[in-house]
């Protein structure tokens, strides 16, 4: 459940990115069905693309390990280079791991799980287009002096995500703030992530009071 429940934030998110940023618009099913569909292959075709890089940097790794190997009784550096190699490897595996679990999604589809997820996705993105002007106004009180559309358009539709979910959907405020910043890690940028933790910390403080 949690699982799922992450993975439709993670296209809510892709979604929005899809629609035009304004207060005024109103979708039909039809069209929230294909944004739905275009937001999933977006979805599966990053996490390919990132799979092939990891293979890819998996061979590299291999391959300069074998050579270091080789070269042990030449300089005993290489055991440092080797050391670090296997971390890095070892990274890497834990992110074909995680991409793994994703790429599940597709079983989904024949199953209870998806329906549950497209009417998630459904709710979600329906929240922020039909209270797009409250919910960026309460945003803005939480700024400081900065206005939301000011950032990036990923920085905004995470924001006013995790606003959806901590005042339209009752999530608990944790849930929805390391959610938020999941989402952050994956999508923004450092000074993104940073802005966005700041935010969502008043957040939290607004809901709090």
């Amino acid at each position: 459940m949690h699982n799922n429940r992450s993975l439709a934030r993670e296209l809510s998110l892709i979604s929005l990115g899809l629609i035009k940023d304004k207060g005024d618009l109103k979708l039909n099913k039809f069209q929230t069905e294909e944004i739905f569909d275009s937001a999933l292959d977006s979805l599966i075709t990053h996490c390919r693309d990132e799979l092939d890089i990891c293979e890819s940097e998996l061979e590299n790794a291999s391959q300069k390990i074998l050579d270091s190997e080789l070269q042990d009784g030449v300089d005993s550096s290489f055991s440092n280079v080797r050391d670090e190699l296997k971390k890095s490897l070892k990274k890497v595996e834990t992110v074909m791991n995680t991409l793994s679990v994703t790429l599940d999604f597709p079983k989904l589809v024949v199953s209870s799980g998806q329906v549950e997820i497209r009417e998630d996705v459904n709710q979600r993105i329906c929240k922020v287009i039909n209270n797009l002007g409250d919910i960026d106004s309460n945003i803005d009180k939480a700024m400081e002096g900065w206005r939301l559309n000011r950032l990036p358009r990923i920085d905004r539709d995470i924001l006013r995500l995790a606003y959806v979910d901590i005042n339209l959907m009752k999530t608990p405020l944790a849930v929805a703030c390391d959610e938020a910043v999941n989402l952050a890690n994956k999508y923004s940028d450092m000074q993104g992530r940073k802005f966005i933790n700041g935010v969502l910390r008043r957040l939290q403080t607004l809901k709090l009071q």
